[in-house]
C-alpha cells in the first residue's frame, strides 16, 4: 500500500521559538535517569554518567545533555520560606544543584532538570505552576541547561474544555468545536508561562515539553519549546500497553500521522529510548533507534551505562544513523511512505524516507514474526519520484548505514533480507555518490 503524502500529517507551525546561541535547532542528544534509576537518583550518579559519556565516546558523537528527572526536591516539604524555590534533597545532593551542573560542564556536557507544569510532580514533588519566574532564575543560576517540563496534577480551574488526550482516546466526538485555536488552551497558557520565565534568564535553557501530546500540541508547541512529547510513556516493549505506557510500534504508528511537524528549531518527541531496556532483542533495538533517529526525535539514552553490553553500545553509537538525525541541512525528518498492511498499533508503516546532506535515507522496518525479503523500489520513494524536482536518474548506489558499507549499484529496485522486528537503514546516491534529489525536504 503506497501512502499519498497529501494525506498525511499537519503543517508544522510558521512561528518557532528559536535560541540566537543555537540551542534546540537540531534534536537534543543526552542521557536521563528515569528508565533505570527512577526516584533512587544521586549526585553520584550523575558524576558517574558523565565520566562513562565521556569513556565510552558517547559525547563525542554528540550525547551531550545528562537530565535528572523527577524526585530531586524534598518530598513533603514545599518550598525555601524566605526565597520560594524548591529544595533539593540535601541527601542525595549535598553539593546542590550548581554543584552537579558544575561538574558536568567540567567534563564538557549540560545538564538537564525535571519541573511540573502543575502544583506537584508526577511524583509528588514541588510542581511549578505560579512559581515560574521564581524556579527559571534557579535553574538558570543553578547552571541547567535542559528543562523538562512535565504534565501532571493540573488543577481544576487549569483543565482543558475542550480537551485533547491523543493517549487516552482522544476527544469525545463534538466535544472540539470546528477551528478552535488549540494555542488559546489552558495547557498552552501553562507552558507559555514558563517558557516566557526562562526566556528572561540570562542564560539559554532548552525547553522540552512533555506534555504527551495533550491539547494538540503539535499545532502550537514550535512556538513553545524546543520539543514536545506527542504520546504517552514508553515502555521497552515491542507492542501493546501497560498502565498508560506504549511500546514501541503503538508510538511509531501515532508517528505516522504527524511526520510533517518536526523541523529546525522544533521536534515531536516520541519519548526517551529504550534501547538495553527490558527484553527487546537487539533486532528491537535497532529499529527503535534508527526509527526515532529517522523521526528526528530527541536522542535521549535511557539504559544505565555501566557494564553496558557491547551490542547495545554500537547501537547507540551507530554514526552514520546519528548524523541523519543531526544533519545540518535537512531539518525534516523521515516520511512513512508504504504500509504492507493497513497500519495499526502492531504493524505500523513498514517503508520510511527522508533526505540529509549525503543523499536519500530509507528505513526499512519488519514487524512480522519472521526473516523476510523486503524490497526497495526507488520508483516509489517519494525524493526519487518524477514530480520531485531535479531528480537524478538512476542506477543508484544503494550503501547500509549500520555497516558503513555500500551494498551494491542498481537500476529498479533492491532486495534487503531484514530479521525479524529489524530495520534496514540504507542511503541511496546516484552511482557517483551524488546526491539524487537534493530539494526534496530542503526547508
Amino acid at each position: 500500500m503506497i501512502a499519498s503524502l497529501l494525506c498525511l500529517g499537519i503543517l508544522k507551525p510558521v512561528d518557532a521559538l528559536v535560541s540566537p546561541d543555537g540551542t534546540g535547532r537540531l534534536p537534543a542528544m543526552g542521557w536521563n535517569s528515569w528508565n533505570e534509576y527512577a526516584c533512587d537518583i544521586s549526585e553520584d550518579v550523575f558524576v558517574r554518567v558523565a565520566d562513562l559519556m565521556v569513556d565510552l565516546g558517547l559525547k563525542d558523537l554528540g550525547y551531550q545533555y545528562v537530565n535528572i528527572d523527577d524526585c530531586w526536591g524534598v518530598k513533603g516539604t514545599t518550598r525555601d520560606n524566605v526565597t520560594q524555590r524548591i529544595i533539593p534533597n540535601p541527601v542525595k545532593f549535598p553539593g546542590g544543584i550548581r554543584h552537579v551542573a558544575d561538574e558536568m560542564h567540567a567534563r564538557g556536557l549540560k545538564l538537564g532538570i525535571y519541573g511540573d507544569a502543575g502544583t506537584q510532580t508526577c511524583g509528588g514533588y514541588p510542581g511549578s505552576l505560579g512559581y515560574e519566574e521564581v524556579d527559571a532564575a534557579a535553574w538558570s543560576e543553578w547552571g541547567v541547561d535542559y528543562l523538562k517540563y512535565d504534565n501532571c496534577n493540573i488543577p481544576q480551574e487549569w483543565v482543558d474544555v475542550p480537551y485533547m488526550y491523543p493517549d487516552n482516546g482522544g476527544s469525545p466526538d463534538g466535544d472540539v468545536p470546528p477551528g478552535y485555536d488549540w494555542s488559546a488552551s489552558n495547557s498552552s497558557a501553562r507552558y507559555n508561562r514558563m517558557r516566557d520565565a526562562l526566556l528572561t534568564q540570562n542564560r539559554t535553557i532548552q525547553y522540552s515539553l512533555c506534555i504527551w501530546g495533550h491539547a494538540n500540541v503539535a499545532a502550537w508547541g514550535n512556538a513553545t519549546g524546543h520539543s514536545w512529547r506527542m504520546y504517552s510513556d514508553i515502555y521497552p516493549a515491542w507492542a501493546g500497553a501497560r498502565q498508560g505506557s506504549q511500546a514501541l510500534m503503538p508510538i511509531l504508528n501515532q508517528a505516522a500521522f504527524y511526520w510533517n511537524v518536526s523541523g529546525f528549531w522544533g521536534r515531536n518527541d516520541w519519548d526517551m529510548l529504550e534501547v538495553g531496556n527490558g527484553d527487546l532483542t537487539l533486532e528491537e533495538n535497532r529499529s527503535h533507534f534508527a526509527l526515532w533517529a529517522a523521526l528526528k526525535s530527541p536522542l535521549i539514552i535511557g539504559t544505565k551505562l555501566d557494564a553496558i553490553r557491547p551490542e547495545i553500545l554500537a547501537v547507540l553509537k551507530a554514526g552514520e544513523i546519528i548524523a541523519f538525525n543531526q544533519d545540518p541541512v535537512y531539518g525534516a525528518g523521515a516520511v512513512p511512505y508504504r504500509w504492507d498492511r493497513v497500519g495499526n498499533d502492531t504493524h505500523p508503516a513498514d517503508y520510511w524516507a527522508g533526505s540529509s546532506s549525503r543523499g536519500v535515507h530509507a528505513f526499512l522496518l519488519n514487524t512480522e514474526e519472521e526473516e523476510r525479503d523486503t524490497e526497495l523500489v526507488f520508483a516509489e520513494i517519494p525524493g526519487l519520484q518524477e514530480q520531485q524536482p531535479a531528480v537524478r536518474p538512476g542506477p543508484y548506489l544503494v550503501h547500509d548505514m549500520w555497516t558503513g558499507e555500500d551494498i551494491g549499484v542498481f537500476s529498479d529496485s533492491v532486495v534487503l533480507r531484514v530479521k525479524r522486528h529489524d530495520t534496514a537503514a540504507v542511503r541511496v546516491t546516484t552511482a557517483d555518490g551524488q546526491h539524487p534529489s537534493p530539494q526534496w525536504l530542503l526547508r
